[in-house]
């Protein structure tokens, strides 16, 4: 049975007018709701405690495990107001599946589903009015799902406390200007995501903090997003930082939609998922295989590789232009968003908004009308 959330409202919430202020510009990550949740876990309790409380600081001791041995993971996925005003969440069951799954493998203690759903349902009802109106566009309302190790103490071992919390604020398009702009990647050659064995298929953010310089490396060359080549033999695109990656050979009914192989270093995109099945149902053959940099830049070239996208639940589908590195750059078919790429764009994004056939049940109420 699901323990029972206490409630304690925020005596001093954002003002209708500061609300509708954020809500006409909320950017990516810059602005959050009134509330947070809260749940703990010890060793000799479980999970425990419950909270939905007002947004504000953790209070951490300064030997708290994670700020020096890095236990730590997190989730990302959006909610969305419904046409009949009802919040609904895309596929969040996967996200509470691969929470569990990157909790494994970093030695924490895996939070229950129901809890996990629970805990996105509890946020949402009491900060429904920051999630944006239906219908609009790239709008959403982002939920960040996080658990960090709090035992105080500098062995190195597993903590024996831990502390989940979920935080959320509206949201726009991930990439500056519009999603369905094409952006540049850089190629690198000199960084490398994960190797096997590693961390790469947890979401933990030690992923993120190694690949904040070759992200800056992008950004000197006029670079969105880095994608990065396998750690052994430096060859094998793997994913970008932020987005698994899909190459579109060919066209029309004899376009061929590949993606690279989950190996044990890429992260289980949940978009990334949905994507290979609604490419299927577009009558698209679909294949996961190993891609080389060499065959991707020279099927650009060549014009057998016609379209590029990026799929994650930041920015959902998002095209790629062109494609940046250290011996020049390449530019991916006319510059414009594909054909294809737009497609399932269209199809993910009817889906999530409740304005397409949602076949697969794929989405999910948090908040009924």
């Amino acid at each position: 049975m699901t323990p029972q959330f206490t409630r304690t409202i925020n005596p001093a919430p954002a003002s209708k007018a500061r609300r509708d202020d954020v809500l006409a510009d909320p950017g990516f990550g810059r602005y959050f709701s009134d509330h947070m949740v809260t749940i703990r876990w010890t060793v000799d309790r479980g999970w425990h405690e419950p909270a939905v409380l007002p947004y504000g600081p953790l209070m951490l001791n300064p030997a708290s495990m994670v700020l020096h041995y890095g236990q730590e993971i997190f989730e990302g996925l959006k909610a969305y107001r419904q046409p009949d005003g009802s919040i609904a969440s895309f596929r969040p069951d996967a996200n509470a599946a691969r929470f569990r799954g990157s909790a494994m493998r970093m030695a924490m203690p895996e939070l229950p589903d129901d809890l996990f759903l629970a805990s996105l349902s509890e946020l949402l009802a009491v900060d429904h009015g920051w999630v944006p109106a239906a219908g609009g566009g790239d709008d959403s309302f982002y939920l960040r799902p996080f658990m960090l190790a709090t035992e105080t103490g500098l062995g190195v071992r597993p903590s024996s406390e831990y502390l989940f919390a979920l935080i959320g604020g509206p949201a726009g398009s991930y990439f500056p200007g519009s999603t369905i702009k094409p952006v540049d990647v850089w190629l690198t050659t000199d960084y490398a995501r994960a190797a096997l064995g590693g961390t790469g298929t947890a979401k933990c953010g030690g992923n993120y903090a190694a690949s904040l310089l070759p992200q800056a490396q992008a950004a000197a060359h006029g670079c969105a997003q880095v994608a990065y080549l396998d750690a052994g033999e430096r060859k094998w695109i793997e994913e970008m930082g932020s987005n698994n990656l899909f190459f579109v050979f060919g066209s029309g009914d004899h376009a061929e939609i590949v993606t690279p192989s989950l190996t044990g270093t890429i992260l289980a995109g949940i978009i990334r998922d949905s994507v290979l099945v609604l490419a299927k149902e577009l009558g698209c053959e679909v294949t996961e295989r190993r891609v080389s940099a060499e065959e991707l830049l020279e099927g650009v070239a060549a014009g057998r590789v016609t379209e590029v996208f990026g799929s994650g639940t930041a920015a959902v589908i998002a095209p790629i232009g062109g494609v940046k590195h250290a011996g020049g750059e390449i530019r991916v078919g006319d510059g414009r968003p594909g054909e294809i790429t737009m497609k399932l764009r269209t199809l993910l994004t009817s889906i999530q908004r409740g304005i397409g056939p949602d076949t697969h049940s794929w989405m999910r109420t948090l908040v009924p009308a």
